[in-house]
């Protein structure tokens, strides 16, 4: 018996039967690991439970809890990133053409006015717009005391 394919299912049905039996198990639609990565999930949490109920660090209920863990945050991984795909089916066309739009990189160059600091946001005692902001500054119209303002 096999199941319908859903349309936004990541995994074609082909594929299915290919699928390591840990993420057949589990249902994962779009989380797709590897038949080293499920060894990992189920068989090395087995063996990570057996050593430490062995060093007597946990009980040996651990062996039954760690690889069902496991397990249950693997699936939770595979409904987020279900809900992360189906939130970005959503955002119109306009919205992504936007955004891709603000994040391209600016080419160009960019003039430096030639009282520049070395330091970025260094405040220099001559720059017009310092002297605008603070007017009755008396540190300012010691800088520049040509200057009537």
């Amino acid at each position: 018996m096999t199941r319908p394919a859903r349309s936004w299912a990541m995994v074609p049905t082909d594929a299915e039967r290919y699928r390591p039996l840990y993420a057949r198990v589990l249902g994962l639609r779009f989380v797709n690991p590897g038949g080293v990565l499920c060894f990992l999930f189920f068989e090395g949490a087995v063996a990570l439970a057996v050593l430490l109920a062995l060093a007597e660090l946990v009980t040996w209920w651990a062996v039954l809890v760690l690889p069902a863990a496991v397990a249950v945050m693997v699936k939770l991984n595979d409904m987020v990133a279900e809900m992360v795909i189906r939130t970005a089916a959503q955002v119109p066309e306009q919205e992504r053409d936007r955004f891709r739009r603000q994040i391209e990189p600016v080419v160009g160059r960019a003039r430096v006015p030639s009282t520049a600091r070395a330091l970025p946001g260094a405040a220099h005692p001559g720059d017009p717009a310092l002297r605008a902001a603070h007017p009755g500054d008396p540190a300012l119209r010691a800088a520049h005391p040509g200057d009537p303002r």
